[in-house]
């Protein structure tokens, strides 16, 4: 049964009355929050998006209710809708081309170098095709990589210091390096119903109502509630 939540501090995040001016959290909203020293470029922000400090976002797209905190890099992507991506991520880092007699800088960031010959823009093309792509509702952890091309399915969680090589299912839990499947998150059939649910998809107003039972119910026990509130017409998505 869906109940009230008690009202927070007015002016700050809950257990952060006592803390420093600058380092408290801060209401999100429409615009996204991104920190004063990150970097980003040609990029796109949802709605309630937040990019922490030091981190580059370099022509990626980012999906509403997403986050990356301090220290991340993430180049040609495309981020999900609630994606909680941990401190020192690298998100689609460079290949070198490791094929030719030399693989350095100079060859393909040739500008810098030479006041003549021009950047590469060839190579720069070839890593704009390889994009990763990151589903709703994953978790990337802390100082996780994932390599150019690779598609991090709904729901999935990637381990601390993981290193993804291969794509990853839905509501797949994968650690290590490389990266192996730990387990699944949910039962098959749990995993198709939170699929067909999309909750992720709701509007700002329905999913403050099912909060409570975000918070308390199993998630089997959140789909058989909210199914049967859909079912029966008292939601409209």
């Amino acid at each position: 049964m869906t109940t009230d939540l008690p009202s927070p501090p007015a002016t700050t995040a809950f257990g952060e009355e006592h803390l420093p001016t600058h380092v408290r959290r801060r209401r999100l909203g429409a615009k996204p929050l991104v920190h004063e020293t990150a970097v980003t470029r040609d990029s796109r922000f949802g709605k309630f998006v937040k990019i922490g400090a030091r981190t580059t976002i370099i022509e990626t797209d980012f999906g509403d209710y997403s986050y990356a905190v301090n220290d991340c890099e993430i180049v040609y992507a495309t981020i999900g809708k609630f994606v909680s991506i941990g401190a020192l991520v690298g998100i689609n880092p460079a290949n070198h081309p490791m094929e030719r007699a030399a693989q350095a800088h100079f060859t393909y960031r040739s500008w810098q170098y030479f006041e003549d010959v021009a950047d590469e823009r060839e190579e720069f093309d070839r890593r704009r095709a390889e994009r990763v792509t990151i589903g709703p509702d994953a978790w990337i952890g802390r100082a996780a990589i994932v390599l150019a091309g690779r598609t991090i399915g709904t729901g999935a969680v990637v381990g601390a210091g993981a290193v993804v090589t291969k794509d990853v299912a839905p509501y797949t839990i994968v650690a290590g390096n490389p990266a192996r499947v730990v387990r699944p998150r949910f039962p098959e059939a749990i995993a198709e119903r939170l699929m067909r649910l999309a909750w992720w998809d709701w509007p700002h107003a329905l999913l403050r109502r099912a909060i409570p039972d975000f918070r308390a119910l199993s998630a089997e026990a959140f789909l058989d509630r909210w199914e049967a509130e859909i079912a029966e017409g008292r939601v409209r998505l």
